[in-house]
Protein backbone atom coordinates (compact mmCIF):
# COMPACT_ATOMS: atom_id res chain seq x y z
CA UNK A 1 0.00 0.00 0.00
CA UNK A 2 3.06 2.44 0.58
CA UNK A 3 4.34 2.41 -3.03
CA UNK A 4 0.08 3.26 -4.05
CA UNK A 5 -1.70 6.43 -3.30
CA UNK A 6 -3.64 4.99 -0.81
CA UNK A 7 -1.83 7.38 1.90
CA UNK A 8 -2.92 10.24 -0.13
CA UNK A 9 -6.57 9.69 -0.71
CA UNK A 10 -7.00 7.89 3.16
CA UNK A 11 -5.26 11.09 4.15
CA UNK A 12 -7.83 13.51 2.45
CA UNK A 13 -11.12 11.41 3.21
CA UNK A 14 -9.84 11.92 6.80
CA UNK A 15 -9.18 15.62 6.39
CA UNK A 16 -12.83 15.57 4.74
CA UNK A 17 -14.00 13.98 7.71
CA UNK A 18 -12.55 15.84 10.26
CA UNK A 19 -13.33 19.40 8.40
CA UNK A 20 -17.04 19.08 8.42
CA UNK A 21 -16.84 18.09 12.73
CA UNK A 22 -17.74 14.43 11.59
CA UNK A 23 -15.99 12.11 14.17
CA UNK A 24 -17.23 9.21 13.45
CA UNK A 25 -19.42 9.49 9.92
CA UNK A 26 -18.26 8.43 8.24
CA UNK A 27 -16.84 5.31 9.63
CA UNK A 28 -13.19 4.40 9.40
CA UNK A 29 -14.22 1.57 7.75
CA UNK A 30 -16.00 3.29 5.20
CA UNK A 31 -13.11 5.74 4.70
CA UNK A 32 -10.96 2.83 4.19
CA UNK A 33 -12.80 0.96 1.93
CA UNK A 34 -13.34 3.91 -0.25
CA UNK A 35 -9.48 4.33 0.05
CA UNK A 36 -8.53 0.69 -1.07
CA UNK A 37 -11.43 0.91 -4.04
CA UNK A 38 -9.93 4.54 -5.40
CA UNK A 39 -6.64 3.13 -4.86
CA UNK A 40 -7.27 0.34 -7.11
CA UNK A 41 -8.92 2.10 -9.76
CA UNK A 42 -6.01 4.68 -9.85
CA UNK A 43 -3.38 1.90 -9.71
CA UNK A 44 -5.40 -0.29 -12.44
CA UNK A 45 -3.23 1.04 -15.12
CA UNK A 46 0.45 0.12 -13.45
CA UNK A 47 -0.81 -3.00 -11.87
CA UNK A 48 -1.78 -3.73 -15.58
CA UNK A 49 1.74 -3.10 -16.60
CA UNK A 50 3.65 -5.11 -13.97
CA UNK A 51 0.97 -8.26 -14.41
CA UNK A 52 1.69 -8.56 -18.27
CA UNK A 53 5.14 -7.78 -18.59
CA UNK A 54 6.66 -9.20 -14.99
CA UNK A 55 3.83 -11.06 -13.65
CA UNK A 56 2.17 -13.48 -16.52
CA UNK A 57 6.08 -13.69 -18.26
CA UNK A 58 7.22 -15.42 -14.75
CA UNK A 59 4.52 -17.51 -14.60
CA UNK A 60 4.62 -18.69 -18.03
CA UNK A 61 8.34 -19.28 -17.42
CA UNK A 62 9.54 -16.86 -19.82
CA UNK A 63 11.43 -14.56 -17.03
CA UNK A 64 13.50 -15.75 -13.97
CA UNK A 65 12.13 -14.42 -10.56
CA UNK A 66 14.97 -11.80 -10.66
CA UNK A 67 14.19 -10.72 -14.29
CA UNK A 68 10.39 -10.06 -13.10
CA UNK A 69 11.21 -8.14 -9.85
CA UNK A 70 13.30 -6.12 -12.11
CA UNK A 71 11.12 -5.28 -14.45
CA UNK A 72 8.06 -4.71 -12.19
CA UNK A 73 10.56 -2.54 -10.22
CA UNK A 74 10.69 -0.88 -13.20
CA UNK A 75 7.12 -0.21 -13.65
CA UNK A 76 6.64 0.93 -10.42
CA UNK A 77 9.57 3.50 -10.07
CA UNK A 78 8.12 5.43 -13.34
CA UNK A 79 5.20 5.90 -11.12
CA UNK A 80 6.65 6.71 -8.08
CA UNK A 81 8.99 9.00 -9.71
CA UNK A 82 6.01 10.73 -11.53
CA UNK A 83 4.80 11.65 -8.13
CA UNK A 84 7.78 12.71 -6.22
CA UNK A 85 8.97 15.98 -5.66
CA UNK A 86 12.48 16.50 -6.48
CA UNK A 87 13.38 17.81 -3.64
CA UNK A 88 12.31 15.17 -1.49
CA UNK A 89 14.09 12.75 -3.81
CA UNK A 90 16.83 15.30 -3.50
CA UNK A 91 16.74 14.76 0.50
CA UNK A 92 16.92 10.83 0.64
CA UNK A 93 19.76 11.19 -1.74
CA UNK A 94 21.53 13.63 0.76
CA UNK A 95 19.81 11.64 3.93
CA UNK A 96 21.67 7.91 1.92
CA UNK A 97 25.10 9.55 1.10
CA UNK A 98 24.19 8.10 -2.46
CA UNK A 99 26.02 9.46 -5.17
CA UNK A 100 24.76 11.86 -7.34
CA UNK A 101 23.26 10.51 -10.54
CA UNK A 102 22.61 12.11 -14.01
CA UNK A 103 18.67 11.48 -14.03
CA UNK A 104 16.21 10.66 -11.37
CA UNK A 105 15.41 7.47 -13.40
CA UNK A 106 19.04 6.11 -12.14
CA UNK A 107 17.84 5.89 -8.50
CA UNK A 108 17.43 2.95 -6.29
CA UNK A 109 14.04 2.06 -5.31
CA UNK A 110 15.45 2.73 -1.60
CA UNK A 111 15.46 6.66 -2.67
CA UNK A 112 12.59 6.63 -4.92
CA UNK A 113 10.28 4.94 -2.44
CA UNK A 114 10.63 7.14 1.03
CA UNK A 115 10.92 10.25 -1.40
CA UNK A 116 7.33 9.06 -2.66
CA UNK A 117 5.57 8.66 0.55
CA UNK A 118 7.06 11.80 1.78
CA UNK A 119 5.59 14.00 -1.61
CA UNK A 120 2.13 11.82 -1.24
CA UNK A 121 1.53 12.90 2.69
CA UNK A 122 3.08 16.70 1.86
CA UNK A 123 0.40 16.79 -1.63
CA UNK A 124 -2.52 15.50 1.15
CA UNK A 125 -1.84 17.89 3.79
CA UNK A 126 -1.86 20.57 1.13
CA UNK A 127 -4.69 19.37 0.02
CA UNK A 128 -6.51 18.74 3.28
CA UNK A 129 -5.73 22.34 3.77
CA UNK A 130 -7.58 23.36 0.72
CA UNK A 131 -10.72 21.34 1.56
CA UNK A 132 -10.57 22.65 5.41
CA UNK A 133 -10.40 26.16 4.84
CA UNK A 134 -14.29 26.70 3.69
CA UNK A 135 -15.47 24.55 6.76
CA UNK A 136 -12.92 27.09 9.10
CA UNK A 137 -14.88 29.77 7.53
CA UNK A 138 -18.19 28.89 8.02
CA UNK A 139 -17.20 28.16 11.96
CA UNK A 140 -16.18 31.57 12.08
CA UNK A 141 -19.41 33.04 10.80
CA UNK A 142 -21.59 31.31 13.05
CA UNK A 143 -19.32 31.61 16.18
CA UNK A 144 -19.58 35.49 15.36
CA UNK A 145 -23.45 35.50 14.60
CA UNK A 146 -23.84 33.76 17.52
CA UNK A 147 -21.67 36.16 19.71
CA UNK A 148 -23.60 38.88 18.50
CA UNK A 149 -26.80 37.39 18.85
CA UNK A 150 -25.71 37.42 22.48
CA UNK A 151 -26.16 33.71 22.46
CA UNK A 152 -23.02 32.78 24.50
CA UNK A 153 -24.26 29.12 25.99
CA UNK A 154 -25.27 27.64 22.71
CA UNK A 155 -22.15 25.75 21.30
CA UNK A 156 -21.54 26.84 17.89
CA UNK A 157 -20.71 23.36 16.56
CA UNK A 158 -24.67 23.00 17.18
CA UNK A 159 -25.66 25.19 14.85
CA UNK A 160 -22.12 25.01 12.06
CA UNK A 161 -22.15 21.18 11.91
CA UNK A 162 -25.80 20.83 10.01
CA UNK A 163 -24.66 23.80 7.67
CA UNK A 164 -21.27 22.55 6.72
CA UNK A 165 -22.97 19.08 6.10
CA UNK A 166 -25.80 20.97 4.59
CA UNK A 167 -23.26 22.68 2.10
CA UNK A 168 -21.23 19.52 1.50
CA UNK A 169 -24.29 18.24 -0.08
CA UNK A 170 -25.26 20.75 -2.12
CA UNK A 171 -22.07 21.35 -3.88
CA UNK A 172 -21.93 17.46 -4.45
CA UNK A 173 -18.82 17.42 -2.18
CA UNK A 174 -18.03 13.68 -2.57
CA UNK A 175 -17.77 13.96 -6.26
CA UNK A 176 -15.18 16.91 -6.22
CA UNK A 177 -13.16 15.62 -3.24
CA UNK A 178 -13.08 11.97 -5.07
CA UNK A 179 -12.74 13.66 -8.81
CA UNK A 180 -9.66 16.03 -7.14
CA UNK A 181 -8.23 12.97 -5.77
CA UNK A 182 -7.97 10.62 -9.23
CA UNK A 183 -6.91 13.22 -11.09
CA UNK A 184 -3.91 14.23 -8.78
CA UNK A 185 -2.79 11.04 -8.84
CA UNK A 186 -3.69 10.11 -13.03
CA UNK A 187 -2.10 13.21 -14.27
Amino acid sequence: MSVTCFTRIVIVLSFVRRAMALQELPPNQVIIGLSLFLTLFVMYPTGTQVYDRAVRPYSEGQLSLQDAGAEGSKILKVFLLKHARDQDLALFVEVAHAEKVASKEELELRIVVPAFLLSEIKTAFTMGFLIFLPFVLIDLVVSAVLLAMGMFMLPPTMISTPLKVLLFVLVDGWNLVIRSLVDSVSA
